[in-house]
């Protein structure tokens, strides 16, 4: 059996999340009191019990859906056979670092804390907006945002989600503006996004310097298997290309398209396990990659049902 994992982004966190596998698997249990020691929070309570409201901000989102898709890889990994490559959407990245064993969950978590602050103190100082467009291709909406891009504001393609689904990104009067092109070009529907930033935008440049900082700090190792980067959509081998790609990803569009393509490139038999709350990364893979096969591994259910 050969095996791809995908770790879901930012996005996928609710109230109660990881709850059910603390209290059924005694590893997940372990991940979230380490991931708590090392933060010096309650993160675990957040996920569990809330209130919504404190579990959305960035800097504590971010750390609760990698504690998360540890939690269930600390479960299930040496049950899921060769693991050919690892992916993960924005947030995510990390978290298929840390299935490689390029990072310890406590030192991912710390990182993604981190980041989390940069990202919020960034979309504070310049406050971005973020749309999911959908049914209108790539190009059309890459399109779209050059023609609403001007000395007033920059709009990007910044979420390459699937073939019919692409957020943009940016100063939010060009994102208005974007939108409205996609319409003109035939998007079936502009939804704006509830977020505190221009995510992957040219809005997020100033949080990079001090992520690169994070990063060159951290005890990244070399990858056990190929994780294949957001931003370049190739394989990274090597722990000096990962940390060097993840700060590129701040600014960087997901180019999550071509990662799922390089992935069935690199396993074109494998079998997709998405570890992490929610099932969105499964989801888009059926559109991306029609007839791959996609178990996601999210509640103590799923792991069960997978362990038996």
């Amino acid at each position: 059996m050969v095996a791809v994992v995908l770790c879901p982004g930012q996005g996928a966190q609710k109230v109660g999340m990881g709850k059910d596998l603390a209290e059924r698997f005694p590893e997940a249990r372990r991940t979230f009191e380490e991931v708590d020691e090392a933060l010096g929070v309650a993160l675990s309570r957040l996920m569990w019990e809330g209130p919504e409201e404190e579990l959305v901000l960035t800097h504590n989102t971010q750390p609760a859906i990698l504690a998360h898709s540890a939690a269930v890889f600390a479960v299930v990994g040496a049950r899921l056979g060769a693991v050919a490559a690892g992916a993960g959407h924005s947030l995510g990245e990390y978290s298929a670092y840390v299935a490689a064993g390029s990072l310890a969950a406590t030192d991912a978590a710390r990182l993604v804390r981190r980041r989390g602050e940069l990202m919020h103190q960034a979309g504070t100082d310049r406050p971005g907006a973020m749309s999911a467009v959908l049914g209108l291709d790539p190009a059309a909406v890459s399109a779209a945002c050059a023609e609403a891009s001007g000395p007033d504001g920059v709009a990007v393609a910044a979420n390459l989600n699937a073939p019919d689904q692409i957020v943009i990104s940016g100063d939010p009067a060009a994102v208005v503006r974007a939108g409205e092109g996609c319409k003109t070009r035939g998007a079936k529907r502009v939804i704006p996004l509830k977020v505190s930033g221009a995510f992957h935008s040219p809005l997020m440049a100033p949080a990079v310097g001090g992520l690169e900082s994070a990063l060159a700090a951290a005890p990244f190792a070399d990858p056990a298997f190929p994780v294949v980067a957001n931003a370049s959509a190739a394989p990274v081998h090597r722990a000096s290309d990962a940390t060097r790609l993840l700060a590129e990803q701040l600014t960087a569009p997901v180019r999550w398209i071509e990662c799922m393509q390089a992935t069935a490139a690199l396993a074109p038999e494998a079998t997709y396990y998405e570890l992490g709350p929610g099932n969105v990364l499964s989801g888009l893979l059926r559109k991306i990659l029609p007839g791959a096969r996609s178990v996601p591994l999210g509640t103590a259910a799923d792991v069960e049902a997978f362990l038996t």
